[in-house]
């Protein structure tokens, strides 16, 4: 796992991936220790004491977990991914924009985690309108998603620089899919800047009484379900880029890992109305359209498996394997790199399902406001997502300090990995059984005067919280390990970069035209978007003074 021969990682890029990284997982301790109360509420096997609100953990866990954990974690990632293909080290002007958008994401998540603390805003992850919560909340907000743009404007200077450099040379694979991911959060964040600095913050201070709610939850769902793929893409290069080089094998194909980064960037945005199919105020017809937008979505993500199970399967023929699924044998199951994000690819099958019938406009009247989304929401996120970073942790920290991964510690995150999938096996599995028989999702415990079906649904209460339980230990058990990985014995690693096959077809030059892409996908947004929001700005509905519910 580890050669005495690789360059070291530069080490004031690595203080900077550091410093995120970290970040992000001090922000899923906290997050866990809330979603740990949560669920024992939930369950009705603890009482909270009076200062303590459900709805104030319930907001700490999904702002901390679902924000802050991945943010962090995916612009130190992709920071670190960037330094070693694009010359080996960051330039003074990328690495100081990164380290500004630093500040910026955590002085606004510090002043946001004590103002949820504080009962000042419980209005969940989502932040719906017209729950009012404490101003300084969305200005945390606003600070958080300025970071990440300076964390963007770093990354895009690092790559324009190389290509200035290198005319006429295709860059690197890592380095395209990266540019394609925060070309995807630039353009969808400024949806939800507009709606926190243009309605929310005037709203909440008082400067205006009321607020229109469908147009601001209509700019929350233009960024909230490219959020997702902000989500996905990083642990896609991951399982395209990183995974051949830890197996052995190679890339199946450049081109068709671009081509769907392309298509990831233009179907993951125009999409959002399939997260209002309940809501009013929207007509029918562009609700139809972008859930046929949101299906399109299904052509790269297929394209994304055919990839990489032809990478395994090419690895295995390569090395004399037999049979239709011969390849599996000579996988490395027993290294923590692999393990950890192929079964995150293994449980993205069942929450991809999941996803289709959320998007489907009668399935979702079933489901949608139900703990089934709840459950495919940690089916993804939770568990996709979560254990493809968990598995990059383990070979990202040791390279980025100068240190190895021990066959102890490897061997610590083979356990932990099966330990978050077996709560996580408890816990989603009780939320979309519990969801399909119609048990509310955002809710503290109830049983509903003791209502037959609330009774009911108790159960299945019960196993979420026992896999929260055993998620927590999983999530005990990652700290260790981190920390162990910061006090590993020294060594060099090497920043495990995948190469193409030879077999491959050569890469056509137009994926890399980024005015085409970013044309086309404006061009999709204006035709799903358009005429939608200038009929929310110009109805004539009331709007609603703000709700403090809690």
């Amino acid at each position: 796992m580890s050669t005495t021969e690789t360059k070291p990682f530069d080490r004031q890029d690595g203080r900077l991936v550091l410093a995120h990284i970290l970040f992000a997982f001090g922000a899923l301790l906290i997050g866990a220790i809330a979603g740990l109360l949560q669920g024992m509420v939930k369950s009705g096997s603890i009482t909270l004491p009076d200062n303590i609100g459900y709805y104030e953990l319930l907001t700490a866990h999904g702002v901390l977990m679902a924000l802050i954990f991945t943010t962090y974690f995916i612009i130190g990632f992709l920071y670190s991914g960037l330094s070693h293909t694009l010359g080996g080290s960051l330039l003074p002007l990328a690495r100081k924009l990164g380290w500004i958008g630093y500040v910026f994401m955590s002085v606004g998540t510090l002043i946001g985690v004590v103002v949820i603390l504080l009962g000042k805003a419980s209005v969940l992850y989502t932040f719906y309108a017209p729950m009012k919560a404490s101003p300084y909340f969305y200005i945390a907000l606003a600070l958080v998603v300025i970071g990440s743009w300076f964390g963007g404007f770093g990354m895009f200077y690092q790559y324009r620089q190389w290509k200035k450099n290198n005319k006429g040379k295709l860059s690197p694979l890592f380095a395209y899919m990266t540019i394609m991911t925060m070309i995807l959060w630039q353009i969808a964040t400024i949806a939800v800047a507009l709606e926190v600095v243009v309605q929310l913050i005037p709203w909440s201070f008082g400067w205006v009484e009321t607020i229109n709610v469908v147009l601001s939850r209509t700019l929350f769902w233009f960024f909230g379900h490219p959020l997702v793929y902000f989500w996905l893409l990083p642990a896609y290069i991951c399982w395209y880029v990183i995974i051949p080089k830890i197996i052995g094998g190679k890339i199946f194909s450049d081109a068709l890992a671009r081509m769907s980064f392309a298509l990831f960037l233009l179907f993951s945005i125009p999409v959002g109305f399939h997260h209002q199919l309940m809501e009013p105020g929207i007509s029918h017809f562009w609700k139809y359209l972008q859930v046929v937008l949101t299906f399109m979505v299904v052509i790269p993500s297929l394209m994304t498996a055919f990839s990489i199970f032809a990478t395994f399967e090419l690895n295995g023929r390569s090395k004399g394997t037999k049979g239709l699924f011969g390849w599996l044998k000579v996988l490395p199951w027993k290294d923590v790199r692999f393990f950890a994000p192929f079964m995150g690819m293994l449980i993205f099958i069942p929450a991809g399902a999941g996803g289709l019938v959320n998007a489907s406009n009668q399935m979702n009247a079933v489901v949608h406001n139900t703990l089934w989304v709840t459950g495919h929401f940690h089916l993804t996120v939770g568990t996709s997502v979560a254990l493809t970073f968990f598995g990059i942790t383990y070979w990202l920290i040791p390279v980025i300090t100068g240190r190895v991964l021990t066959p102890k510690m490897n061997r610590l995150g083979i356990v932990q990995t099966l330990i978050w999938c077996i709560g996580m096996f408890f816990m989603s599995g009780s939320m979309h059984g519990v969801g399909l028989l119609g048990s509310p999702r955002r809710t503290a415990y109830s049983t509903y005067d003791n209502h037959p079906d609330a009774v009911l649904w108790m159960p299945y209460h019960v196993a979420m919280a026992i896999g929260g339980a055993i998620l927590f230990v999983g999530v005990l058990l990652l700290i260790y390990n981190v920390i162990s990985l910061i006090r590993a014995p020294k060594g060099e690693t090497e920043y495990p970069i995948g190469e193409v096959s030879e077999a491959s077809e050569s890469t056509p030059r137009f994926l890399e035209n980024w005015k085409l892409w970013i044309t086309i996908t404006v061009v999709l947004i204006l035709l799903a978007y358009s005429i939608p929001i200038i009929e929310l700005i110009t109805n004539t509905t009331p709007g609603s003074p703000g709700y403090v519910t809690w």
